[in-house]
């Protein structure tokens, strides 16, 4: 439907500077999913690109035209926000359509405009009902239809499933992917704290932190090749394992000494490291198994979570100033207070310096 462009955006209020020099370029058909820490001003941006902000600095485009100064209303957007916010006298066909109607549309074109997104949505059945005879999942879908009744240029999302509990998270988020490969034109911008959601919805997610960009690409890319510590621990749950250590040697892998005395291989390229380079070796929970042999981390289990398809061990050796996590496959009874050794795989092994991957030096 749009392409979005963002150009050195900044939002100040007075001197409290919250975002700056944002550069984005969003394709048509693309669901981009904003996420970061509280207070890194996702929501922020969204309003800004909503109008419902004003742009401190920078340049929002639309289809190539400047929407600065352009009224929410004209910019061709629907949002879909946290709260429902349906109106509880108005049965789901009347919400639905109260947009169009506000607009004096002709009654077919507003009745054929609902019966589309009531059928996409699944949500025919329940047309003459008001909100309260619905369940959370279903007054969201309404709010959700309400935005594709005006057929904008671009559909905002500001969390949308956090008011509802965990099972129907599951449920809405599914149908909120299959709302996209029913409108594959459609431009979406998704803003969550929830890493499932960025990760099973985003066609591109994008960090934000310290008031800028830290990193754009696909939820994969972000996984496997994170370009600073933040994004490593960011990404994925529980979060990256971070080690203190030095480059002890460089050949066809990069040998690592961690100061908890274990060794880590990585396949980081051998240009990038340099002998006695002080770094922090990343291995992600799930990328660790037992061995006998040589291991990155050893030490008695403190903790266990037993979740079923895997087990969580938690270590907190005296000693060491990291905990570390790692995530087994299946049901590992009897580990806890038990001595455990830790590898990976050297491709699995992200080394940071400075916090950033050697990587992207």
């Amino acid at each position: 439907m749009a392409d979005l462009v963002l150009r050195k955006v900044a939002k100040s209020y007075g001197e409290i500077r919250v975002l700056q020099d944002i550069d984005l370029d969003i394709r048509t058909g693309e669901l981009i999913v904003f996420v970061g820490p509280s207070g890194c001003g996702k929501s922020t941006l969204l309003r800004m690109i909503a109008g419902l902000e004003r742009i401190s600095g920078g340049d929002l485009l639309i289809d190539g035209v400047r929407m600065n100064d352009v009224p929410p209303a004209q910019r061709g957007i629907a949002m879909v926000f946290q709260s429902y916010a349906l109106y509880p006298h108005m049965t789901v066909r009347d919400n639905m359509g109260f947009a169009l109607a506000l607009a004096k549309k002709p009654r077919a074109e507003i009745a054929a405009a609902v019966e589309r997104a009531a059928r996409i949505l699944q949500l025919t059945p329940y047309l003459d009902r008001l909100p309260k005879a619905l369940s959370g999942g279903q007054r969201q879908r309404v709010a959700i239809g309400r935005a594709i009744v005006r057929d904008p240029k671009v559909y905002l999302f500001d969390e949308p499933l956090s008011n509802l509990d965990a099972a129907l998270r599951v449920a809405t988020r599914i149908e909120i992917a299959q709302l996209k490969e029913a409108m594959p034109q459609s431009t979406m911008i998704y803003v969550t704290h929830d890493q499932v959601e960025a990760m099973t919805l985003a066609s591109r997610i994008v960090v934000l932190a310290g008031g800028g960009i830290a990193q754009v690409g696909s939820p994969l890319e972000l996984y496997e090749r994170p370009e600073t510590e933040f994004v490593a621990q960011f990404i994925g749950s529980p979060a990256m394992n971070l080690l203190p250590g030095e480059v002890a040697a460089t050949g066809t892998e990069t040998l690592v000494r961690l100061e908890g005395g274990g060794v880590a291989r990585s396949a980081v390229p051998t240009a990038a490291a340099d002998l006695g380079l002080k770094v922090n070796v990343g291995v992600r929970p799930e990328d660790f198994h037992e061995t006998e042999g040589e291991a990155i981390h050893a030490g008695a289990v403190a903790v266990t979570e037993a979740l079923g398809e895997v087990t969580l061990l938690h270590f907190r050796p005296s000693g060491e100033r990291t905990a570390v996590v790692a995530k087994l496959p299946g049901i590992r009874a009897g580990l806890r207070h038990r001595r455990v050794q830790l590898s990976a795989d050297p491709a699995k092994v992200h080394l940071f310096a400075g916090g950033r991957s050697l990587l992207y030096r």
